[in-house]
């Protein structure tokens, strides 16, 4: 049985940085592409940053350059580092991670933890 537990959400002044932490309970956690998405108040979820285990990250275009995604498969962690935090950036973060079997598609999510930047 998988489960995901995120932490390290908070509140932050704009231009602050903020870590958030993701533990990975189940076995094989390097078979997994894992992520981070985010749901604002009132929008949909959408995709922050994610990555397969040993593939390059993929950022959505609104965190390039300020939002890094990593994991450490030996902890079975990811992380999502944050920096230069917006106004928009607020929401709820969820940690996912995804197991392949062929083109079947098998997700597992965190209960999500809360970012607000506001001043």
């Amino acid at each position: 049985q998988v489960q995901l537990m995120e932490s390290g959400g908070g509140l932050v002044q704009p231009g602050g940085s903020l870590r958030l932490s993701c533990v990975f309970s189940g076995s094989a956690f390097n078979r997994y592409d894992v992520g981070w998405y985010r749901q604002a108040p009132g929008k949909q979820r959408e995709l922050v940053a994610n990555m397969a285990s040993g593939d390059n990250p993929n950022y959505a275009d609104a965190v390039k350059g300020r939002f890094t995604i990593s994991r450490d498969n030996a902890k079975k962690m990811m992380y999502l580092q944050m920096n230069s935090l917006k106004a928009e950036d607020t929401g709820v973060y969820y940690c996912n991670a995804v197991f392949w079997i062929t083109s079947l598609r098998y997700d597992y999510w965190g209960q999500g933890t809360q970012v607000t930047v506001s001043s």
